[in-house]
């Protein structure tokens, strides 16, 4: 699998993955825009944005005439949005792929933010932020992200808090925008069923009048950390959710594939030492599982787990000791079948992953946007392969440091001493 790029003159930058064997094609346009750009008077606009984006258009005056011509091609339409980025794709019959462009290109350029479609979609988003508070085991990344990176925009909900939710208007989404979304600040990216030069002619008609302009810069990040932090959500729940982990570093350092090769160890499967340790051997936990995330300019290592109330403490001990354990003690150390296995699992989900042409497109674009090299999948797996036990053992004694450890948590607590006493 190869990439092809090109730049239009306006700095939209083309990425065409043909799949020969695929009947379908995804066209996706990432922009770099994401939460942490907004400030506290426009927190969450970044999520609305990608909602109001199929709300209507000049051309395609309400939702329903955008809905029924994706309909009318069997496709499916939808958009994300990241601490750094907001995607919006639309997958469908790779003879369908002109439509898909038109109507993307329409969204982004066009849209009309009709106040009373805004008035209506906010209670939408408001109902979206209940499902997530009464949902603690998608909440807790936000809660942890909210230790981590405390009152930034880093640290806040990508959905926004719902008192600014209510009070956005059709200007403030006009000029984020026009803050944003600057042709050179996105990529669109087309995998699956297409030639290179059709594709290439397509995204040049469809987005090549897209305005370019400078564009608002980030608010860093700063690592100030001196002693392990424990942040409470305290929620009656019948399954106490934890996150526990440290910081670590952005998508361009050298640590990012150790770091993943320790994530499968230690939480990457049902056979990881994690997985062993609290689910089998203890019982103490329904799901538990680790993964190591980054920005561009910072990064982490988590631990998720959905625990029992009453052995809640029992769980965080045993993760802090496993942590501990990979990192200082050699009889613990990674033996050559389990960095194996660890490898084998990463590649293998990566290979599975990338059989949906959804999750090709979004592997390259993430990389444009964010990454300073973009590399093939089949680099992506030399890369897992050439990982040593060394550099596994060397990025876990690096982070794993107990002055690092970050523990968030949802559940019926008051006591944070207690929790705190455990990370040390």
């Amino acid at each position: 699998m190869n990439f092809h790029r090109l730049v239009l003159p306006n700095g939209v930058r083309v990425l065409t993955i043909p799949m020969p064997s695929f009947e379908s094609v995804t066209v996706l346009v990432m922009v770099g825009a994401g939460s942490r750009y907004e400030t506290k008077k426009n927190s969450g606009i970044s999520h609305f944005l990608e909602h109001m984006a199929f709300k209507g258009t000049k051309k395609r005056p309400d939702a329903i005439s955008i809905s029924s011509v994706i309909d009318g091609i069997g496709g499916e339409c939808n958009a994300f949005t990241g601490k750094e980025t907001t995607g919006y794709y639309i997958k469908c019959a790779a003879t369908q792929v002109t439509t898909a462009m038109d109507v993307l290109s329409d969204m982004l350029q066009n849209s009309l933010f009709n106040q009373t479609e805004i008035d209506k979609e906010s209670g939408v988003i408001l109902e979206e932020i209940n499902l997530y508070e009464d949902t603690p085991m998608r909440k807790i990344g936000d809660v942890y992200e909210q230790l981590l990176y405390g009152d930034t925009p880093m640290g806040w909900d990508i959905a926004g808090k719902k008192d600014i939710i209510t009070s956005i208007r059709r200007s403030d989404f006009i000029e984020y925008m026009k803050s944003l979304y600057s042709a050179d600040n996105l990529t669109v990216v087309v995998a699956g069923g297409v030639s290179v030069a059709e594709t290439e002619k397509m995204v040049k008609k469809y987005f090549e009048k897209m305005p370019k302009f400078k564009t608002i810069s980030r608010v860093p990040v700063v690592d100030g950390q001196k002693k392990a932090k424990v942040l409470i959500k305290k929620k009656v729940t019948e399954q106490v959710h934890i996150a526990l982990g440290v910081r670590t570093v952005g998508v361009n350092h050298k640590d990012k594939y150790p770091l993943a090769v320790l994530s499968a160890v230690l939480g990457g499967g049902m056979s990881s030492r994690l997985f062993s340790e609290i689910r089998e051997k203890r019982g103490l936990a329904y799901y538990v599982r680790s993964h190591s995330e980054h920005y561009t300019d910072c990064g982490g290592f988590v631990t998720l787990a959905g625990v029992d109330q009453k052995r809640t403490h029992d769980a965080v001990s045993v993760i802090v000791e496993e942590y501990r354990k990979i990192a200082h003690d050699k009889a613990s150390e990674i033996t050559p079948a389990e960095l194996t296995k660890a490898k084998e699992y990463m590649k293998g989900h990566l290979v599975l992953e990338l059989e949906d042409s959804r999750a090709v497109a979004s592997f390259y674009a993430s990389q444009e946007l964010l990454e300073d090299q973009k590399e093939n999948p089949e680099e992506a797996l030399k890369k897992i392969d050439a990982v040593t036990a060394e550099e596994v053992h060397s990025v876990a004694k690096k982070y794993f440091m107990p002055d690092g450890l970050n523990l968030a948590v949802i559940g019926n607590f008051d006591d944070r001493q207690a929790f705190e006493k455990l990370l040390k």
